[in-house]
């Protein structure tokens, strides 16, 4: 399944089928970064996404549609949802996204650094996830390069990097009461998935850390979230992630940007958060969590 999941991928005993794609970028220099998602749920019908980007911390273009007519076309291949177009250049590789419209444009692709991993493995105590989400979750940090288009007629060429992800297995939001993650790329190679979620199966986990090198499984998870007052949107955050091989990676986060996705009686609050290293390395990358109502905690 993994090496096909930019591909259609049927499977009809699963009511809730989903295949998604979902990336972000941040560009430190332009202060400019964006955040986009393609959610595709055969069984159901519907196709979901959004296109989210800012600079400056306030929006610069705001698209979200979340239940539209099913399309069974995939990056491979090119596929695109409300005017947002997605094309695997080279399979689980290079993406490129573009948008043309009068007064906004993107052009913009994201090359993986190294081969994405697997966040999720189902099978283990910490598979709620996978349960209720994804059977398979890729992740991989990228360089992020190309061009956005202003109003103004101003262009704004990206070069930094993003990070992006594929998902394939059930999307039950209905199952899931709270999650909350961290996904930081440091300036040092370091880049890490730590998901923490509270389910109808139980407490469950994706967790993964690149050093650089390799992929690391992530054996403990230690996070701190403060609130905003409408205690939804990230304050501050502090995270302790133990890989296997039990070097401690300890970071702290702020929001720089932040943006919130309505899924019925679920919703997604999605930062773009600079990260800082127990030893002051800088990164950046999304800090993000759901909830489900109405509303039961945010897992504090």
């Amino acid at each position: 399944m993994t090496e096909n999941c930019e591909r259609h991928i049927s499977n009809p005993t699963i009511p809730k089928w989903n295949q998604s794609y979902y990336f972000n970028f941040y560009d430190r220099k332009a202060k400019l970064g964006g955040f986009i998602r393609f959610g595709l749920m055969e069984n159901v019908g519907e196709t979901n996404g959004f296109a989210i980007f800012f600079m400056d911390g306030r929006p610069l273009f705001t698209r979200v549609n979340m239940h539209l007519p099913y399309t069974s076309d995939r990056p491979d291949g090119g596929v695109t949802v409300a005017g947002v177009h997605l094309e695997a250049v080279r399979p689980l590789q290079t993406c490129r996204i573009t948008i043309d419209t009068e007064d906004f444009g993107v052009d913009l692709s994201w090359d993986q650094r190294f081969p994405m991993g697997d966040s999720i493995v189902p099978g283990n105590k910490d598979d709620a996830i996978a349960r209720e989400l994804a059977y398979i979750h890729l992740e991989g940090a990228c360089d992020v390069t190309g061009t956005v288009r202003l109003r103004t007629g101003q262009t704004i060429t990206i070069d930094d990097a993003g990070f992006r992800d594929v998902s394939c297995g059930p999307r039950n939001w209905a199952g899931v009461q709270h999650y909350r993650l961290a996904w930081p790329i440091f300036d040092n190679g370091m880049s890490c998935v730590a998901v923490h979620a509270i389910t109808e199966q139980g407490e469950g986990y994706q967790k993964i850390l690149h050093d650089g090198k390799r992929w690391h499984h992530i054996g403990r998870v230690e996070e701190v979230i403060d609130y905003e007052a409408d205690e939804m949107g990230f304050r501050h955050v502090h995270w302790k992630v133990w890989d296997e091989d039990d070097r401690l990676w300890e970071f702290t986060g702020k929001p720089l940007f932040r943006w919130q996705f309505p899924f019925d009686s679920f919703v997604m609050v999605e930062q773009m958060m600079e990260y800082r290293l127990s030893d002051g390395t800088i990164g950046y990358g999304m800090g993000e969590a759901g909830f489900r109502f109405p509303w039961e905690g945010n897992g504090n």
